[in-house]
């Protein structure tokens, strides 16, 4: 329905420009890696703030777990009388609406956002609804300058992953998986992905919900028999789960997600770090790593080179990110 009446509003705006605002919000042990999902999904061109992007790219805001909104820009303009007088074209004669003041953008005091909202609410020609309304439009101002579009919410459906019948204490969170297959592909259409060490399947279970092609793989018959559990659990095919050494894989594949292995208690041996990182070069073109220990110069040692890299830390557990190709 909003996408309809989002059509029509966008065929009344000659003028428009193809351009989207998302917000969205991140912990601060999760900060670098939202970014560099951000940068992967929107855009190395995107202009990214505190709380907010700028990119010509549209995706869904559901596909990320730190985007809180996407506002298709309609109206631009330096006051917020321009912007009213703009808005005065939209006509929904049998569709209701909201306005809403962007709280990513500039900071204005609890009343005047309200004040902003009545007063570019009260331009639009139809149903005023503050609870269930057809549409919701967004209004902000960032750096001064004003901006008002329609706003599209992610419906999180993803959320309930974390309840998963089988996981590991220090697997991957929901939240940290989905990040790392948006971060491994930020397209989906068309492309094949492997997760050669999937444990528990928390990735397999992130990147199927997106729509993409996956396949996993692990030599621990417990982590296989847990992965196909949570499958099943989700409606998934627990045939996309193999038990097996990544080592001995055959196939190419577009992308992949390797959470390498590790002991608590020793250090992951070096012969195996460039043994299965050669294996995982023959197998995909790209990738997201996710280590626990150092891993720059054993990616340059097996043919990778590292294009991004972020750290995600969890009490005194840290685990750095290296996207590869």
């Amino acid at each position: 329905m909003t996408d309809m009446i989002n059509n029509e509003i966008l065929n009344l705006t000659p003028d428009r420009r193809y351009r989207y605002l998302y917000t969205f919000a991140c912990h601060e042990t999760e900060r670098e890696l939202c970014l560099l999902e951000m940068r992967e999904l929107l855009g190395e061109k995107a202009e990214v703030g505190n709380s907010w992007v700028f990119s010509e790219q549209r995706i869904d805001p559901d596909r990320s777990p730190f985007l809180s909104a996407r506002v298709d820009v309609l109206y631009t303009g330096d006051t917020i009388e321009e912007i009213a007088e703009q808005a005065s074209n939209i006509r929904l004669e049998d569709s209701s609406f909201k306005v809403v003041y962007i709280k990513a953008g500039d900071k204005l005091s609890y009343d005047e956002q309200r004040s902003v909202e009545r007063f570019v609410g009260g331009c639009i020609t139809g149903k005023a609804d503050m609870k269930q309304p057809d549409m919701t439009f967004g209004i902000g101002s960032l750096g001064g300058s004003w901006l008002f579009g329609v706003c599209h919410y992610p419906q999180r459906a993803w959320l309930v992953h974390k309840q998963k019948p089988q996981n590991y204490s220090t697997g991957l969170s929901s939240r940290v998986a989905r990040a790392l297959v948006n971060i491994a592909a930020p397209e989906t259409e068309g492309v094949s992905m492997l997760d050669p060490c999937c444990g528990m399947g928390n990735v397999l279970i992130e990147a199927l919900s997106m729509g993409l092609s996956i396949q996993g793989c692990d030599m621990n018959p417990l982590a296989v028999r847990g992965a196909r559990v949570n499958l099943r659990h989700y409606g998934y095919s627990d045939t996309l789960v193999t038990l097996g050494d990544m080592n001995d894989l055959q196939g190419r594949y577009t992308t992949a997600l390797l959470d390498l292995p590790y002991n608590v208690c020793s250090v992951f041996p070096l012969e195996d770090k460039l043994r299965m990182l050669g294996s995982l070069r023959k197998l995909a073109k790209r990738a997201a790593i996710v280590s626990t220990e150092p891993l720059k110069d054993v990616l340059k040692q097996t043919g990778w080179q590292v294009i991004g890299q972020a750290q995600v830390t969890k009490g005194t557990f840290v685990r750095d990110v290296w996207l590869c190709n």
